[in-house]
């Protein structure tokens, strides 16, 4: 599978949905999720966080997010101490105050990162977007 922006996160930006935004941070902020492919399949029906499986280590918030002319770009990302299956992919997702069935899944990226993929050995794992941006809608 390539890069992917999931259909349904185009569809809630189009309608102008609730927790489509990726502006926000903290509960609002645009979050990534280290996924093992081996457990997780991309789905383009897949809208929301409970839809993942997979998901190694603790999810990381992606700092000082910029959004122009259609390019998401934000911080690079460290995991800690991280243990688990191995990982083929993230998955970007904005975060939300409520359930993680509200969570908007926004991407699915298992190409162009380097490192990936990766058998977690309880130590860190850093992700450094490419140069270029993290996505492209």
């Amino acid at each position: 599978m390539a890069n992917a922006i999931y259909p349904k996160y185009k569809e809630a930006l189009l309608n102008a949905s609730a927790n489509s935004a990726l502006t926000g941070t903290g509960t609002t902020g645009l979050y990534a999720a280290l996924v093992d492919t081996g457990t997780y399949t991309y789905n383009a029906a897949h809208e929301f966080y409970s839809s993942l499986s997979g998901v190694v280590g603790t999810d990381q918030e992606i700092g000082s997010v910029t959004l122009v002319g259609g390019l998401i770009d934000g911080a690079d990302i460290s995991y800690t101490a991280v243990s688990g299956a191995t990982v083929e992919a993230i998955v970007l997702y904005r975060k939300n105050a409520g359930a993680n069935t509200t969570w908007r899944l926004v991407a699915y990226i298992d190409t162009g990162v380097t490192g990936l993929p990766v058998t977690p050995n309880g130590g860190n794992i850093n992700v450094a977007w490419h140069a270029t941006g993290i996505v492209q809608l």
